[in-house]
């Protein structure tokens, strides 16, 4: 387990149930307002591919990095290029199921469905892989990413 895993976790384990959902709320929010195109673009050129499975524990990793971070990012994934960010810290899995693993050790339930459901597709326009380096090409020369 990461360490920002085991952290979430302990932090999330000293409130109450009905806080633990607050929090999960927000973070679906954040995973639905950062699930675009663009950034889906991003982070396949950081990692060199990105799978819709890895594309959520990439979101996951943004949010994990605080609230100015995943602002910048989500406002503009070209800003990912002024951060410390690599193949190998740009995911962070299982990061997403904290709370739910949380509220079920501490209610012995089940976290209850979110009430604002996850967005069925991204927002903004799709890419092909073969253009990608053109959307983004500072970051595609930083990544050493070639069409």
């Amino acid at each position: 387990m990461s360490a920002k895993r085991m952290l979430l976790r302990k932090v999330l384990r000293k409130l109450p149930p009905k806080e633990v959902r607050s929090f999960d709320a927000h973070f679906g929010d954040c995973e639905a307002r950062s699930y675009t195109w663009e950034l889906w673009a991003a982070a396949y050129i950081i990692a060199g591919w990105c799978s819709d499975d890895s594309f959520i524990d990439f979101r996951a990793a943004l949010i994990s990095m605080g609230r100015d971070v995943f602002g910048r990012v989500t406002k503009s994934p070209s800003a990912l290029i002024e951060m410390k960010i690599g193949r190998r810290n740009a995911f962070n899995e299982g990061y997403g199921s904290v709370a739910s693993d949380v509220y079920e050790d501490l209610t012995g339930h089940d976290m209850p469905i979110r009430a604002k459901p996850h967005p069925k597709r991204p927002r903004g326009k799709d890419w092909r892989e073969s253009k990608l380096a053109r959307l983004f090409p500072d970051l595609a020369k930083k990544y050493n990413f070639h069409e």
